[in-house]
């Protein structure tokens, strides 16, 4: 019998995040992947700003806060000064994908040895549900009220598949956060992604489907069936580079 047990590396602290928000699971994840590491006191975490700007009340290690999109930039010259350090980037769709496009696209084309967690929920979460570099064709926010158009906004932006093409690169998944299996898939992922870094393999990323209620403006069991039902078509899951 497994006995399941909460991290060590969790704090105790009532979460800001609304019901049936993914950043919980993957907050979760990302811990129980530290703790079995066995590499708490070596990981050095860097916050973004959006929902997950409060980071470090939730998972205890060392965790500094960044400029919007920053991260990687900011994880780049912690690992170039402590080498020895684990030191990892969690992001959402817009630190990430907009305004920290640049960050990203060149720590990945450098191949620095760092890891990214990507979290995908199709919209600007903190700022009232506006459209992300994510949100899918058609899709409604508070900046496309008549959905997200072909033509005018033009398609999302698919972060695995573009980083794939760069040579440096040296791990890519995209896995959910919706059904119980894709958690274990997304924790397995996660797990491999800081066992690159730690094998000096170079840049890993790991892109996680997160639900949003909210600014979905649906109920959390919706929320469910939309990262099932319709996020999973635009961005399927799977290994998109593994390099050896």
């Amino acid at each position: 019998m497994t006995t399941l047990k909460r991290s060590t590396i969790l704090k105790d602290q009532v979460t800001h995040y609304c019901p049936g928000c993914g950043h919980g699971i993957a907050h979760r994840l990302v811990a129980e992947v530290i703790e079995e590491l066995d590499i708490r006191e070596k990981v050095i975490g860097t916050a973004p700003v959006g929902c997950a700007v409060l980071l470090y009340n939730y998972i205890d290690c060392d965790i500094i806060e960044c400029a919007h999109g920053r991260p990687p930039a900011v994880a780049t010259g912690i690992k170039r000064v402590r080498p020895d350090n684990i030191v990892f980037t969690y992001q959402g769709d817009g630190d990430l994908a907009a305004i920290g496009t640049a960050e990203t696209i060149h720590a990945a084309n450098r191949g620095e040895n760092i890891t990214v967690i990507f979290i995908n929920n199709a919209i600007y979460g903190m700022t009232g549900g506006q459209m992300a570099p994510t949100t899918m064709l058609g899709m409604a926010s508070t900046t496309t009220p008549e959905g997200r158009g072909k033509h005018g906004e033009g398609p999302p932006l698919k972060v695995c598949e573009l980083l794939s093409s760069l040579q440096a690169v040296s791990y890519l998944e995209r896995v959910a956060v919706s059904t119980p299996k894709d958690v274990l898939s997304a924790k397995r992922a996660i797990k491999k992604a800081f066992q690159k870094q730690i094998d000096g393999k170079g840049f890993s990323l790991v892109e996680v489907l997160s639900m949003c209620p909210t600014d979905w403006k649906v109920s959390p069991e919706k929320a469910v069936a939309f990262v099932n039902d319709e996020m999973k078509k635009v961005f399927p899951l799977g290994v998109y580079k593994d390099a050896k």
